[in-house]
């Protein structure tokens, strides 16, 4: 199994990455609101730094765990289907990683019952 973790820039764009995560087999998925450091350091020095984020600022993380290391790159290419290359700038950042152990979901295959 892999973990699969996306930060999306442009949250607008959310509903269309699960449509299309989801269209590849990528059944089920958390979503976090979040924002880099960097970006609140580069707005607000001193102190103050670590302070909220505006609205502007928050990005989307969705992270899914799949099955294979096939799925995670279905995930990737789903997701540049939506948003274009993440090696533009301020577009995303995705990674996948195996895991080494699992609790607390189904062994059952993506889109089978136990979900």
């Amino acid at each position: 199994m892999y973990m699969v973790f996306l930060v999306l820039h442009d949250r607008k764009h959310t509903d269309a990455v699960l449509a299309e995560w989801t269209r590849v087999g990528v059944n089920g998925a958390t979503l976090m609101d979040s924002v880099g450091a960097y970006r609140l350091r580069k707005r607000i020095p001193g102190r103050y730094a670590y302070t909220t984020a505006s609205t502007e600022e928050i990005n989307q993380s969705i992270f899914a765990i799949v099955p294979d290391e096939a799925m995670a790159l279905n995930a990737l290419a789903a997701t540049e289907a939506v948003i274009g290359d993440l090696s533009r700038p301020e577009t995303g950042v995705f990674s996948y990683w195996p895991l080494t152990s699992v609790k607390g979901i189904s062994k059952a295959p993506q889109g089978g019952k136990g979900e």
